[in-house]
């Protein structure tokens, strides 16, 4: 759904001219299911293994670009000798990964020796589940490394990003980021800015339920999306020290309220937030879902349609298609403001307006947006404002851009790469120097079975109780939260699975062989659990999921039954682990770990309606789902 759809036109163009698609996947997944000459199918959180397997047979054939490694590699010679098993006694064979992903070693031996012979690029978004749970790391630093091995930068070995993919440079546009907290660029880099733009004190995301629970913290790396690669290596404590402005978390005011269903161990979150700790929680937003149940004030916030802005249509980069003026649509709904609006006033009652807008208004803003991005090199603010878009031409010399990393290719000394050594580095010195006894990350990928942080993987003694593995993605039928009140989305059989009770719950991909043994079937409501919880989904028993691996998207609205401990709406995250990726990388696991999947029996349903008559109560609405006055009680 990103970029209009424009990926999936260029896989068919792809298919025409002769190219083979292989897709690896747990799921045969939508694109799969249309475009994949071959669909590979491993368990999920186990890519390193097949990764590790190709790269043996490689070595042990000799079929890698021995002079690209030579000449614009660092430390493929520590990355070979654990490959072959010198450093831990265990060669990383194409039988030794087939214990740990489920695919049969002749298909990796096949894949190895085709992805050798075949010029070959890896296509994607930005991987999906694969770099979204315990240690996915691992894969996204081997992918990288399988092709350098290939000769990374060469005609036709690229990682491209297929929602960008084949979108030429456009007219007067550079890419240069820059890293303060000055008015123009939260504005124009808000991703990049953001982190360090409110004061010394910041928490990531996937810390802020630890913050409130589980205090001091030490951590490395905001987790902001698109830092700097040395931002990694900061450390941090929370709370900082009192004189410099530390504090503990008194109040949450948030205007993005899904962490419940978009971040990690939703029911951790949900403890949190019901902290006496935590004196106050805000939320605005236009929907009264997800963390606002849990809010004690919401100020109701406008949609898009309400507001005026500035916009885009390609967030990053310097591939804007186009910028327009975004007009108001229509007029606010009841007492809803927009996001700046609400904050405006608020600032206004603490005496702080002034300081706060600066005495901005909303067309000086939108004209700061614009000269920040150097628009008037191209266009007049009057011309524009007065047209309200400018559709940007392809710069006339798009043509001359090298593909990837061709120059790098080409004239490694002259076109070094962002690292210290200026090459692909296969052995991180920076790894070695900051983290020496980081055994979850080392400084050359390995296969991580399990560690301090996170023991998911079926070896674990925990999988004896919840032998099959989740796999969780951005959701097909709504944008992370948003949408999953979409009445012709939920009709769909993928988008909810309707229940004898009249709910329509969110699907669970369940393979036919672990399907038949639990005694469910294709439409039963069934309940997929861990030690952290249990969620409701609805059953699809369908062949597109591997065996022993469960499919749920995240983003589903949160409905409890019991809050922090079982959910009705299909709010998946709320059972995924807490913990970060790996010890010192701050990102999200919220796919790849251990569950059971269960029918729900007719005891339970009694035993649920009869203690939380409330939670099955709520007003709902078969085609939206929860009505917003499920939550409203008159007094």
């Amino acid at each position: 759904t990103y970029c209009g759809q424009d990926s999936a036109i260029w896989r068919l163009w792809l298919k025409e001219t002769g190219k083979k698609l292989v897709y690896i996947d747990p799921f045969c997944n939508y694109s799969a299911a249309i475009s994949a000459d071959k669909w590979i199918a491993p368990r999920v959180g186990t890519d390193a293994a097949m990764a590790l397997a190709i790269a043996y047979v490689w070595i042990k054939a000799g079929s890698y670009d021995k002079d690209y490694i030579a000449n614009r590699t660092l430390g493929f010679d520590m990355f070979r000798q654990y490959v072959v098993g010198k450093e831990d006694g265990i060669p990383k064979t194409p039988e030794w990964a087939s214990k740990k992903c489920g695919v049969p070693e002749w298909t990796i031996k096949a894949l190895a020796r085709q992805f050798a012979k075949n010029t070959t690029s890896i296509i994607h978004y930005f991987g999906g589940s694969a770099f979204r749970g315990p240690y996915s790391h691992e894969p996204g630093r081997l992918e990288c490394i399988l092709l350098g091995m290939q000769g990374l930068g060469k005609p036709g070995v690229h990682q491209c990003q297929m929602t960008y993919f084949g979108m030429p440079r456009a007219e007067g546009l550079g890419s240069v980021r820059f890293f303060n907290p000055e008015l123009p660029e939260r504005l124009t880099k808000p991703c990049w800015t953001t982190v360090h733009a409110w004061g010394p004190q910041l928490i990531p995301k996937t810390l802020i339920q630890d913050a409130i629970l589980k205090p001091p913290l030490v951590f490395h790396g905001s987790g902001g999306q698109e830092c700097q690669t040395e931002e990694q290596f900061v450390r941090y404590t929370y709370p900082i020290e009192k004189e410099k402005g530390g504090t503990h978390i008194h109040m949450i005011w948030t205007d993005t309220p899904c962490r419940i269903t978009c971040w990690n161990h939703g029911n951790w979150t949900i403890e949190a937030m019901r902290d006496p700790s935590i004196e106050c929680i805000v939320a605005q937003h236009p929907w009264l879902e997800n963390d606002c149940l849990y809010a004690d004030i919401i100020l109701p916030a406008n949609t898009t349609l309400e507001v005026e802005d500035i916009v885009t249509t390609v967030r990053q980069g310097p591939h804007f298609a186009s910028v327009s003026i975004q007009e108001q649509s229509i007029q606010p709904i009841g007492e809803s403001k927009s996001d700046y609006e609400i904050v405006v006033a608020i600032a206004e009652k603490l005496g702080l307006k002034d300081e706060f807008t600066g005495g901005l208004s909303t067309r000086d803003l939108q004209k700061i947006v614009f000269d920040a991005m150097k628009m008037d090199k191209l266009t007049t603010w009057e011309e524009f404002y007065e047209k309200k878009t400018y559709v940007y031409k392809t710069a006339e010399d798009w043509e001359q851009d090298p593909p990837g990393f061709r120059k790098f290719y080409e004239d490694p000394k002259n076109n070094p790469l962002k690292t210290p050594s200026g090459l692909l580095e296969f052995y991180s010195e920076r790894l070695a120097q900051h983290f020496p006894c980081d055994e979850e990350r080392p400084p050359y990928p390995k296969w991580i079975e399990k560690g301090p942080t996170h023991d998911e993987s079926l070896s674990s003694e925990r999988a004896s109780m919840f032998p099959l593995l989740l796999m969780s993605n951005h959701p097909r039928w709504r944008t992370h939260a948003q949408g999953d009140d979409i009445s012709w989305a939920r009709e769909t059989p993928t988008g909810k699975v309707l229940g004898f009770d009249g709910y329509r719950y969110e699907p669970i991909w369940i393979h036919p062989s672990d399907a038949e043994p639990r005694g469910i079937k294709d439409g039963d409501i069934v309940k997929v659990f861990n030690e952290r919880g249990i969620v409701l989904v609805g059953a699809r028993v369908w062949e597109r999921i591997r065996p022993g691996v469960v499919y749920v998207d995240h983003g589903s609205r949160h409905d409890p039954i019991i809050p922090g401990k079982v959910d009705r709406g299909g709010a998946i995250n709320t059972i995924a682990p807490n913990g970060i990726t790996s010890r010192n990388c701050v990102g999200q696991a919220t796919s790849g770990y251990l569950v059971d999947v269960q029918r729900v029996t007719n005891e339970e349903w009694e035993t649920w309606r009869r203690d939380y008559p409330e939670a099955f109560a709520r007003q709902y609405d078969p085609g939206a789902g929860l009505r917003f006055d499920a939550w409203i009680e008159e007094r």
